[in-house]
């Protein structure tokens, strides 16, 4: 009896050290994993590119098997969303121009005099986590047209067309919006300051 408790215990003393074995390399994955994030972090050119490599595979490996077009459809979707966050301010607009109004001034406007606040144009959602989260919504999707069980069938020219009136609907109202609160969500076209006089 004595023997099975020192062999049960001496194999409960050895699956700690394993146990804290696998949470020590779990810590240091995620730690190159950071790193590696961290360094691509400026090659935003490069990290697109690659996405878009991702996603055309993806849609030659849809076009090839003729099938799982809902994973297509729900990427499609997702896509979608995350690009309508990059378009809108972190700050809404409208719910300034509400408070405003509710306050009995104007609507937001541009700084005049020195001492007013100026509010730079902040993304919902910032590139790096756009790309980051379009990048790994591409690669899930690709992992799951190797699953068969994900394969539903479907018409998917009706998938398609509701997409397509999906995307206009969301873009015009969108595009109403900047135009309506003035703001521009690119860079292209706007001045660019030196600082030099």
């Amino acid at each position: 009896m004595a023997s099975m408790m020192s062999t049960s215990s001496g194999s409960l003393d050895s699956a700690e050290p394993n146990g804290s074995n696998i949470w020590v390399q779990k810590v240091a994955l995620e730690k190159r994993y950071q790193k590696f994030l961290d360094e691509v972090t400026p090659y935003y050119a490069y990290r697109w590119i690659a996405t878009v490599v991702i996603l055309l595979l993806f849609m030659l490996r849809i076009f090839t098997i003729q099938g799982f077009y809902i994973i297509t459809y729900a990427l499609g979707i997702y896509l979608l969303n995350l690009f309508l966050a990059f378009l809108q301010p972190k700050f809404d607009p409208s719910l300034e121009m509400d408070i405003t109004e509710n306050e009995g001034e104007e609507g937001p406007s541009l700084p005049t005099q020195a001492d007013e606040e100026f509010k730079p144009f902040i993304r919902r959602l910032p590139e790096f986590k756009f790309w980051y989260s379009t990048t790994k919504a591409v690669i899930i999707s690709l992992i799951c047209t190797f699953i068969p069980f994900f394969d539903i069938p479907v018409f998917w020219p009706i998938l398609l067309i509701y997409f397509c009136i999906l995307f206009a609907i969301t873009m015009k109202r969108q595009i109403k919006h900047m135009i309506k609160y003035k703001y521009v969500p690119f860079d292209i076209g706007k001045k660019a300051y030196n600082g030099k006089k």
